[in-house]
């Protein structure tokens, strides 16, 4: 792998691997979170009217660009990202990254395509009313960072979406999609000094010098983020109850704490039918059809969230088995059995997830604008077997504080 930081400010990282099929990202350091003086939701905005038109391209050549070579162009936007990605064979790599430059670049938002647009993004908003399992979530986070940049939901609110303008979206693109707010990386089964020298070609074609260091992003520039506690019920009349119960975690840069934070969300409610909470709830009991654990990580805070669903008879079950399995975890370090069998599964999980060559680029994206490097597998290896057994009774006791914890339930 090749990694560097172009003159005008851009990382970038090119690694070798795959076949016939190549993969590129560009990352940009702006999300939700960077919504100030401009309408809510315009981040999320933005990456939906990339795609409709640039300067040289209509919307329906740009919609079409990659897709009549078989590729796929797509693009999601976080609270703190907004990533444009791509997947072609690799003869066609070059094309696809050209595009998404010029995308990040030189998008012209016609009045006319930000009109319709503004229907579509509008349709997905009222279309998580139809998923309540969606929306308690981002209700909960919305509750939980309330007053906080974080607590703005990604989509918008309906009426802050119809004010947008295309002037604005420009003003927007124009502030925050700047080349030192960026990570470009790319990934093929060609050699990588032909692949940087595709990209520092892109960044001189379309970035100037830099005006910027480049630095990464301080968490202590973040400013303390306080969360609310609360316990509060919402009548939807559903036919299922869905419920999140966590609070506030260790953040992107807690770097020993983060990764005991990763491996007892997944011991607790992983993705696995072994996890602590699925063996409980749904395999022994079948009380759930399904429960999750799930840690998202920011600059400067996290949140730890236990989701789930189930008939209203057995809420008071469910909400009971939890609090024991916490405690559990809590009151009594794991055995080393049992800790070395749940790293083995966190690191085959991980090894099986980064087999992908999508998943790697966006990986890597994520890893060097907020580290301004990649670090290898070994280094993520030795990162988790040098979590302990007192860590993570530890982060247990943290995260689950009876006296911290916040839930919101949808009856």
């Amino acid at each position: 792998m090749i990694t560097g930081t172009d003159n005008c400010g851009l990382r970038y990282a090119v690694r070798k691997g795959g076949s016939s099929v190549g993969w590129c990202a560009l990352s940009i350091r702006c999300g939700t979170r960077d919504e100030e003086g401009f309408h809510g939701g315009i981040a999320h905005f933005t990456e939906h009217t990339l795609f409709k038109g640039t300067a040289h391209k209509s919307a329906a050549v740009v919609n079409g660009y990659l897709d009549r070579l078989g590729g796929e162009l797509n693009a999601f936007t976080t609270k703190e990202e907004i990533v444009l990605h791509a997947t072609v064979l690799k003869e066609d790599l070059p094309k696809a990254a050209g595009l998404l430059f010029e995308l990040a670049t030189q998008a012209s938002f016609p009045e006319k395509e930000v009109e319709t647009e503004k229907g579509v993004v509008i349709d997905e908003i009222q279309s998580y009313k139809d998923s309540p399992a969606d929306e308690v979530y981002d209700r909960f986070e919305e509750m939980l960072f309330e007053g906080h940049a974080l607590g703005r939901p990604i989509l918008g609110k309906p009426a802050s979406v119809r004010r947008i303008t295309s002037d604005e979206l420009r003003r927007f693109v124009r502030e925050h999609f700047t080349p030192d707010r960026m990570a470009f990386t790319m990934m093929a089964d060609l050699d990588e000094a032909r692949m940087e020298r595709e990209v520092r070609k892109l960044a001189a074609r379309y970035f100037s010098a830099a005006s910027s260091s480049s630095e990464t992003v301080s968490p202590l520039s973040e400013g303390q983020v306080k969360t609310a506690i609360f316990d509060r019920t919402v009548d939807k009349r559903n036919h299922e109850v869905n419920a999140v119960i966590g609070g506030p975690a260790p953040s992107l840069y807690e770097e020993k704490d983060r990764i005991a934070a990763v491996l007892l969300a997944n011991i607790l409610g992983g993705p696995a039918s072994n996890s602590i909470l699925n063996n409980i709830l749904r395999e022994k009991n079948g009380w759930v059809y399904g429960v999750e654990c799930g840690y998202t990580q920011y600059r400067d805070t996290g949140i730890m969230a236990i989701s789930l669903g189930c008939d209203k008879d057995n809420l008071g079950k469910c909400f009971a088995a939890i609090d024991k399995a916490v405690r559990e975890l809590q009151d009594k370090p794991l055995s080393d059995r049992k800790l070395k069998a749940a790293k083995k599964q966190l690191l085959g999980q991980l090894a099986i997830a980064s087999d992908s060559g999508e998943a790697q680029c966006l990986s890597m994206g994520k890893s060097l604008l907020a580290f301004g490097r990649v670090a290898s597998s070994a280094e993520n290896k030795a990162a988790i077997e040098a979590v302990t057994a007192a860590d993570l009774q530890a982060m247990a006791r943290r995260i689950f504080d009876s006296t911290k914890l916040s839930r919101l339930i949808y009856l």
